[in-house]
């Protein structure tokens, strides 16, 4: 579902160039990796305080309920353990992507949902996580929210830090953040409430076949 770029082939595999945008081809010595059916990939971006985490929490609660087995990750918190050494420059939000890549590659449970909030700012970056999590079925959620609307939900103020200058490389005031052009799903967070946003996502193709295959396994377990 949505645009799905292959990014990898036999010959080599191509990467972000080194400002974090662009695409440039490497070979590999490595041999290549058999396929692996692999897991549903809910991919939420969008601009600080827009409501990724939020929404994707409360659909992780619902697919929990329906017996889907999910792992949740938060850009926050990946920033605070994983990528604790990174900045926020263009290069290091290149490699914090390619850190996540590597991470959800180790996905393959069958029935396994991963839910990922990440501001993503680039284009670039949101489809080299398409290619790299080698997904059957990634899922581009772009939460769309009015910059005003997040300056007047973030309670850690780092928008008005931002705007001061004591705050560099913000998303969305000093860093870029690039609109999905062609998501699969996306969410006016300004105007639907939490449990909207959650209904939304959970008559999504790729997730409403992940909640009948758990059905389906449990009953088969029963």
């Amino acid at each position: 579902m949505g645009k799905n770029t292959d990014m990898r082939s036999t010959a080599g595999s191509r990467s972000l160039d080194k400002k974090g945008q662009g695409w440039h081809s490497e070979e590999s010595p490595r041999r290549a990796r058999p396929e692996v059916k692999r897991s549903v990939v809910l991919w939420f971006t969008g601009l600080p305080a827009s409501g990724k985490s939020t929404i994707c929490r409360a659909v992780e609660e619902r697919l929990r309920a329906a017996g889907c087995r999910t792992l949740f990750l938060d850009g926050d918190e990946i920033r605070r353990d994983l990528s604790r050494d990174l900045t926020f420059s263009l290069l290091d939000r290149r490699e914090n992507m390619r850190r996540v890549g590597e991470l959800l590659k180790l996905v393959k449970g069958d029935r396994l949902v991963a839910l990922a909030a990440f501001i993503s700012p680039l284009r670039a970056h949101r489809e080299y996580i398409r290619s790299a999590v080698e997904a059957e079925n990634f899922v581009e959620i772009y939460c769309k929210c009015p910059l005003e609307v997040c300056v007047e939900r973030d309670r850690k103020g780092n928008y008005l830090r931002a705007r001061a200058g004591t705050l560099k490389e913000f998303t969305g005031i000093s860093s870029p953040y690039e609109e999905s052009e062609l998501p699969d799903l996306t969410l006016d967070t300004a105007a639907l409430a939490v449990d909207a946003c959650v209904e939304k996502v959970l008559v999504l193709p790729a997730v409403e076949k992940a909640i009948r295959d758990a059905a389906g396994k449990q009953n088969h377990v029963d």
